[in-house]
Formats: structure tokens, sequence, C-alpha cells
């Protein structure tokens, strides 16, 4: 499995990374390990999740899946076989949200505690906070690279203003930056990404690892109509939003190519993003784990120019 470095950060990462917010949700502690050890056991050793997951979950409180991955950590005793990504600056209640110094060092302080580690390979500002200064941010996440308790730094559901706008900060004050951005992509979501983020991304030579990737599991192909939704307990009212005439369209085309190359259309969407350029690595999740190979097995399939031109036409904005 070719790895790829993530931005200018170090951190050399498989072509794939797991999406941790199934774990305490979707899946449960059994499940969770038993991916875990799958996804080590296949080369897909990053790992990607956030302190407020699974807030959304009624009786949840946020930190769930963090500490379920903490304990198979300390079971296994693999942290240094892992890379651990995760979050902050979600509401988790009780005032804690947002970018501050004072609420960066605190949350990372209970990140690390739930994790059961001393350090985080990326430490992710999970959405903007514009009731703090860059400066201020920035300055809070140098000092936890400075102490040993983060590696390198990111950013998700960043727009590019700001993204440039930390970098012009981190410049000035010489202070590490962010290394990698996090946004929503796939066949479906192209236009925001391509149109606004990308020639950002390629500007600052930051890593992308971009969330739903498949849509929601909608690029799977087994949502063709609303009496499919039942098929997902947790993300049928999410895939619906997907359904219109150019959703069929793409999903036709996967079909088609996935027809000729004896894959899947899970495999041949994510085949696309690791195809991009700008793309260092789509996140995917799975909640079992019959799951897992159909999403592994996407590393090695190779879209020609002709799949490549099919999926592009069939998904144009």
């Amino acid at each position: 499995m070719k790895r790829r470095e993530l931005g200018q950060s170090g951190l050399v990462i498989p072509p794939l990374v797991f999406g941790g917010n199934v774990f305490g949700w979707s899946a449960d502690e059994a499940m969770s390990f038993r991916l875990l050890d799958a996804l080590l056991d296949a080369g897909i050793n990053c790992i990607d999740t956030a302190d407020v997951y699974s807030r959304w979950v009624p009786g949840h409180v946020g930190g769930e899946s963090e500490a379920l991955i903490g304990k198979w950590l300390k079971k296994t005793g693999k942290r240094n076989q892992v890379l651990i990504a995760t979050k902050a600056g979600m509401d988790m209640g009780n005032g804690h949200k947002g970018l501050s110094a004072v609420y960066i060092e605190q949350a990372l302080e209970r990140s690390l505690k739930r994790l059961q580690t001393d350090y985080i390979d990326l430490y992710q500002s999970h959405c903007d906070d514009p009731h703090t200064s860059v400066e201020e941010t920035m300055g809070a996440f140098g000092e936890a690279v400075e102490r040993g308790k983060v590696r390198a730094i990111g950013a998700s559901n960043f727009d590019a203003k700001r993204l440039r706008e930390a970098r012009e900060v981190c410049d000035r004050l010489k202070l590490p930056h962010y290394q990698s951005l996090q946004p929503n992509y796939n066949l479906y979501d192209r236009s925001d990404y391509e149109t606004r983020l990308e020639p950002t991304v390629k500007e600052l030579g930051l890593g992308v690892i971009n969330f739903y990737s498949l849509a929601a599991g909608f690029l799977t192909g087994k949502y063709r109509s609303e009496a499919d939704l039942g098929k997902s307990s947790v993300r049928g009212y999410k895939v619906k939003n997907y359904m219109t005439e150019r959703g069929f369209a793409i999903i036709d085309a996967l079909e088609e190519v996935a027809g000729g190359l004896s894959a899947t259309p899970a495999q041949v969407a994510l085949a696309w993003l690791m195809a991009r350029p700008s793309i260092t690595a789509p996140i995917v999740s799975a909640s079992k784990l019959e799951q897992l190979p159909d999403l592994i097995a996407a590393v090695e399939l190779k879209l020609n120019e002709e799949a490549m031109q099919r999926l592009n036409t069939a998904s144009a904005y």
C-alpha cells in the first residue's frame, strides 16, 4: 500500500483514513475493537475522530469515540503503530466550544486523557471560531506543538479566506501552520471544494482528508428510492438529499465503470477521490466488519482516463 505525505507535516498516511465517528455510536465497544484490529491488519492505520463524537446520541456527552479508541490503545499497546487525528472546537455543552487559547489547552488535555496517550498526531480545528483572533488560536496550537503534545495541526470546515489568513499569521509570528484541511468532498459534492477551496489548498501545500467521501452512503448505489432509506438506521435522512436526477446519473456512471472493473460503486467512488491530485486520503467509515473489505479494496483500484472522464461528466456541476 503506497502511503502519502500529509501536506508538509512529516506524517505519512495510508490512502484511506478511517472515520471514527462510528465508535460508540453505530458500533459498540466490541465491534469498535474488531474494526480497529482489522484496519490495522490491513494497513489502514490513520484514525480520524473528534471530541464531540458522539454527543448527538441521546444520553451521550461527547468523547465516546476517543474513549473507545483509548481503551483499545491501552489494551493492545499499539499506540506507536497508529496515527490519531482528532478535533476540537465544536459545542460540547456548558459553554465548552471555540478556539480560544484557554479552551484549546483544556480540550487537548481532555482528549489526551480519553485517548490514553501523551500526544496526538494531527490536532484539528473542527470549525472556525469568529470570536477568537487567529493569532490567539495559532499561538495556542504552536505551544501544543512545542510541548510535544501535538505533532501537526490541521483545519476542518474552514473557508479559503480563513486558511490564507492563518498562514499569514503563522508566517509572521513564526508559528507552526495548518498542514491539512478536512472538507466535504465527493462525486456529488464537488463544486464548493473545487471552486472555492482547491486553489488555496494547492497554493498553501495543504494535505486534504475529505469527509462524506461516499455522500453518507448514497454513492454505494444501495439507495434507489425513498423505500431504501430504511437500509441505514443512522444516515438515511442525509441520503435523501442526494436523491436527485444528477445523483442518480452519478450512480449510473459508477455502476457502469464498476461493472467493467469487477468492482463496486463504492470502490470506484473512492478510487476517483484518490486519483484527484489535491486529495491525500478520503475518510471512510464502517459500522460492521463485513463492510471493510469493500472499502479497503478501493486502495488497489486504478481508474483509466476513460473511466475518470465518464465519472467527471456524470457528476459535472
